[in-house]
């Protein structure tokens, strides 16, 4: 199982992370739930409340849209920020292909590292900008 450390290491990785300094990193990987699931697992599915904020830390998972494959995600992948954002449903489902570990922040949690990471509310402005620009590139909520 991934360590709080690991769990950081990811996070500074990922785009929506990239502005974050290593403190920050810190405190969102320990607000973090650790969470190994079989392969078929579903983690989101279409259509329904957004819950959760996801990293995938090991494993790879399929994202289909009204049944058809959208993309495949990888470790370091990150998915679920737009649900909590607006209260939309699910855009996707989304489902491990394999054995996977994810990091999982709660809505809640979610809100509260936002409102008190700066870096953290940048990184997510920036990253709904880049998808406005980009004609609302696929995108999995």
């Amino acid at each position: 199982m991934s360590t709080r450390s690991d769990i950081a290491l990811r996070l500074g990785a990922a785009p929506l992370f990239a502005r974050c300094n290593k403190g920050d990193l810190r405190i969102v990987a320990r607000h973090a739930e650790r969470v190994a699931l079989p392969e078929g697992s579903v983690v989101v599915c279409q259509g329904e409340p957004g819950k959760a904020f996801y990293l995938l830390l090991t494993g790879t998972a399929r994202v289909e849209r009204d049944g058809v494959l959208v993309t495949r995600l990888g470790p370091g992948d990150c998915f679920g920020e737009l649900a909590l954002l607006d209260p939309a449903p699910r855009a996707a489902t989304v489902t491990l292909e394999s054995p996977g570990e994810l990091a999982v922040l709660g809505a809640r949690m979610f809100s509260v590292l936002l409102r008190e990471l700066p870096a953290l509310s940048g990184a997510m402005l920036a990253a709904l900008a880049r998808r406005a620009r980009d004609g609302g590139a696929v995108h999995i909520e």
